[in-house]
């Protein structure tokens, strides 16, 4: 079975922008945490809520990107989460930003693959991710 593809819309701004408009490559890393912490957050995992609750917080530990063409300012994008495997102490997601273009097209842009492992956020040691966390990603 296929874990569900998360989904969350981007603007491109000026501020994620190079001089030529061109959305600047590192930034795609920002839209794809800025979509994990969504899915996160649409699962009912705050980023606070898993200090204050669990003692724990992810953590990125890795990240492939594949750059396939660039979003420019002013577009529309979607940046995408899905689950790819739960371990003890880590999350794999797939990632990918499209382009919604305003004929009703979809371009992918930039897609990779993202490890976040299960640190305390106190001593940043890692831990085993809580049973109560891997049930709400559907890892359990």
């Amino acid at each position: 079975m296929t874990a569900p593809v998360f989904e969350w819309p981007i603007r491109v701004y000026w501020e994620d922008t190079d001089a030529g408009g061109i959305v600047f490559y590192a930034n795609y890393l920002r839209f794809f945490e800025r979509a994990r912490t969504e899915w996160l957050r649409s699962l009912g995992l705050g980023q606070q809520a898993l200090c204050d609750e669990h003692g724990g917080m992810f953590v990125v530990a890795d990240v492939s990107l594949k750059y396939l063409k660039p979003a420019r300012l002013d577009d529309r994008l979607r940046a995408t989460v899905r689950l790819t495997e739960a371990g003890r102490a880590s999350l794999a997601v797939h990632q990918q930003v499209w382009l919604d273009g305003p004929d009703g097209t979809t371009t992918l842009l930039c897609e990779g693959q993202v490890r976040a492992g299960w640190v305390s956020h106190r001593s940043l040691k890692t831990m085993r991710i809580p049973a109560a966390v891997l049930q709400l990603v559907g890892a359990a």
